[in-house]
This record gives C-alpha cells, sequence and structure tokens, in this order.
C-alpha cells in the first residue's frame, strides 16, 4: 500500500514523466515480461521507467544465474523505493548482485553493450516529440539484433486525444502518432490487450530485426506466443 500511496503521490507532483494514478497491475507486469520467461541460456535484461517496481517484481522473477538486470529510473523517490526493495524484500534480494539501478534520463544511459529484452514503462504520449523520437532511437540502439522491447500505452487514449485536442497539442499528438506507428509497422510482433489495469492498457512487442512481415496477435493477456 505504501508503493501505491508513493505513485500517487508522485503522480500528482511529476505527472508529465509519471503517467499514471498506479502502479501496473500484475497482469499488466507479467505480460510486458512475458517474452523473456522462454528464453533460453544467460539473458540482459534493461527496465526503463519502472517507477516503485510493479513490472520489476514479474521480471525478477525471471532472472537466473548468469543474467543481468539495469533499471533506469529518472524519478529520484523512486530509485530509493527500488533500493530499499532490493535491500529488503526477498526475491528481489536474491538477485541484488547482478542489478544496477541508474538514476537518469534514458537518452544519457551510456550503456556499453546492447540487451536481449527491454521493457519500458515511459509514458510517452506525454513527453514531447522530439523526446518520443530520441527515446525510441534509444530503445534500438540499446536492443540486440533479435532482441524484443516491450512496452505499454492506456487503451485509445491517443486516438480520443487526437481527435478532441486542437491547435498545438493536437500537432503534438499526430506527430507521436506518426513516430510509434513507424516503429510498430516495421517491428511488431505482438499486441497484448490487458482489460486487468487503471487504465486498461495495449502492451506492444517488438522486435529490432523485422525478419518476415510482422503478425500482430491479439490476447486478453498472457505470454508472447510464438
Amino acid at each position: 500500500m505504501s508503493h501505491y500511496l508513493e505513485f500517487f503521490k508522485q503522480f500528482r507532483t511529476t505527472f508529465e514523466t509519471t503517467g499514471a494514478i498506479a502502479p501496473s497491475s500484475r497482469f499488466l507486469a507479467s505480460d510486458m515480461a512475458g517474452p523473456m520467461k522462454q528464453h533460453q541460456g544467460p539473458k540482459k535484461v534493461l527496465e526503463i521507467g519502472p517507477g516503485t517496481g510493479a513490472v520489476t517484481r514479474q521480471i525478477v522473477k525471471q532472472i537466473q544465474p548468469g543474467d543481468q538486470l539495469d533499471l533506469v529510473e529518472l524519478n529520484d523517490k523512486f530509485v530509493e523505493i527500488l533500493h530499499k526493495r532490493f535491500d529488503r524484500e526477498q526475491g528481489f534480494r536474491a538477485i541484488k548482485d547482478q542489478t544496477s539501478i541508474h538514476n537518469c534520463p534514458l537518452q544519457e544511459y551510456g550503456a556499453g553493450e546492447e540487451y536481449d529484452y527491454i521493457v519500458s514503462g515511459l509514458p510517452l504520449n506525454n513527453f514531447p516529440t522530439d523526446l518520443v523520437g530520441e527515446i525510441f532511437e534509444a530503445y534500438f540502439r540499446l536492443l540486440k539484433p533479435g532482441g524484443v522491447l516491450s512496452y505499454f500505452e492506456y487503451m485509445y487514449v491517443r486516438p480520443v486525444r487526437k481527435v478532441i485536442s486542437r491547435g498545438e497539442e493536437n500537432q503534438r499528438i499526430r506527430q507521436i502518432d506518426d513516430i510509434m506507428s513507424h516503429y510498430t509497422s516495421l517491428y511488431r510482433i505482438q499486441t497484448d490487450w490487458v482489460w486487468f489495469n487503471l487504465p486498461p492498457a495495449w502492451v506492444q512487442h517488438l522486435q529490432k530485426e523485422k525478419g518476415s512481415p510482422a503478425l500482430v496477435e491479439q490476447t486478453a493477456s498472457g505470454e508472447l506466443n510464438s
């Protein structure tokens, strides 16, 4: 409950970068971590915008000996909470030595390696257009060939805002839609529909190398289908 209260407090004070009134549900978190469940061998995982660790809790379950987990979080208070969870909670504590927490914007994260999986909780629809473009460039710069990016957005928020917004805000939303549609048209391998979340959400799974034309499967919730 303390995590929920702190999340709501940060939502009220830093809405642009928090973007939600509550942490992700376990259903959404499970879908976000779904692609890595069938991975064979050591893997490197990057979570961006973990907040209080709702999705991290599902990722932690998939971390095996020899794996590496990096977290990039801008909000100082959330970073403090994450450190406490890795110090105190059993599942988190078990992989503390395999985990690093980085308190910085994604654009400034200078990893010298690429990741098998990137899981992002950033509220992209809240950001300036140029920043959204920079973030997607960073996603694919940090992703290994064949690696999977998973991110979510709330259902119908962007389509509705395209209709009801005016002026500069309408232009911003349409430009963000163009950027995200470009990447999903090239790299999307699946969309999950998660109704049991506040609010309901879509999870998009994109793979760095396109290969054959993408086949988008829609499920209520669950693992990435092969």
